[in-house]
């Protein structure tokens, strides 16, 4: 591909971005800066935790992506008697050929929502650990292939904590990160009850804007993004910086690194650059961190503003 095949190309890629943007917007009104970094997280390749009150257009906000996207959607209402193999799959066997079929489970979808996910017994949960770190499942020793755009998105409740088995520690880390919603501002509300008026058509109806050969595509353009050996010392710098603060009991893991690399990659693509700036890193990190340090919303947005304070950051000369 030539260089001005390549722009065309890229310029079409970001015009489909955009659109999914709007449609993103409209579905969940105004949270334009959560709707970026869910973009930043799709095109990173990674999974979303939302962790919010109920009630706030998680559901729709996955429908729409599902449907921006072209893929399948799929929910899992997690609750304690919810069993590994209603997520995975199972064997069944057909009386008529007297062999054992395969029933797919959610996970094969595009997007799946694991609605209150800390609700589900930790036996449950583990199921997930190889669909989202492998995109692959083992069902009774035979492997079974997941699509390549396969997409989480779990909630859980930070308020109602009766009943539940928070996630381990291994399964956080498979997250790319976390984010909170949030209530919107009134005239948001206002214009959300304007639209429920009258059965207007969701979002969820319309047409696909970005095919899944696409996004493979710009996954695969985002992985390519330079990034300089003065940035990546800087993120280990900053990953170091994490292990020795007294107030973080485990600090960013080597996946959490490459997961923090690719979303800032993720994020220059979207800004349309060809290279990470020390800017990419940190208007990231708060998202990607604040899933793996284990503390409250609050204290987790000092201490990652506290390290990245204490870090010097590379000049755009290096």
């Amino acid at each position: 591909m030539s260089v001005a095949e390549f722009s065309v190309s890229r310029q079409a890629d970001l015009a489909s971005l955009s659109k999914l943007r709007d449609r993103l917007n409209r579905a969940l009104r105004g949270k334009p800066d959560v709707v970026e970094l869910v973009l930043v997280c799709l095109l990173a390749n990674g999974h979303l935790l939302l962790e919010d009150k109920p009630g706030l257009g998680k559901t729709t906000l996955a429908k729409s992506l599902a449907s921006g996207i072209g893929g399948r959607f799929a929910r899992c209402q997690c609750t304690p008697d919810l069993l590994p193999s209603d997520i995975t799959g199972f064997n069944i066997f057909n009386q008529s050929s007297h062999e054992f079929e395969f029933r797919q489970g959610p996970v094969f979808a595009e997007v799946l929502l694991a609605d209150e996910i800390n609700r589900a017994t930790p036996r449950t949960q583990s199921a997930m650990l190889e669909a989202m770190a492998e995109r692959q499942v083992t069902v009774d020793t035979r492997c079974y292939t997941l699509s390549r755009q396969f997409f989480v998105i779990a909630t859980q409740n930070p308020v109602d904590q009766h009943g539940t088995y928070p996630l381990p520690e291994a399964q956080l880390d498979r997250f790319a990160m976390k984010l909170s919603i949030g209530y919107p501002g009134p005239a948001d509300e206002i214009r959300m009850l304007q639209d429920a008026v009258g059965g207007s058509g969701r979002a969820t109806d319309e047409q696909p804007l970005l095919e899944l050969q696409r996004l493979n595509r710009i996954q695969e353009s985002v992985a390519g993004v330079a990034v300089a050996e003065s940035i990546q010392d800087y993120l280990v710098r900053l990953a170091h910086a994490s292990r020795q603060h007294p107030s973080i009991a485990l600090g960013l893991s080597p996946r959490g690194l490459l997961t923090w690399q690719r979303v800032a990659q993720a994020r220059a693509w979207l800004s349309e650059r060809t290279f990470v700036t020390p800017d990419d890193v940190q208007d990231v990190a708060e998202p990607v961190l604040s899933v793996r340090f284990g503390l409250e919303p609050a204290e987790a947005r000092s201490v990652i503003q506290e390290i990245l304070s204490q870090v010097p950051v590379p000049s755009y000369q290096e």
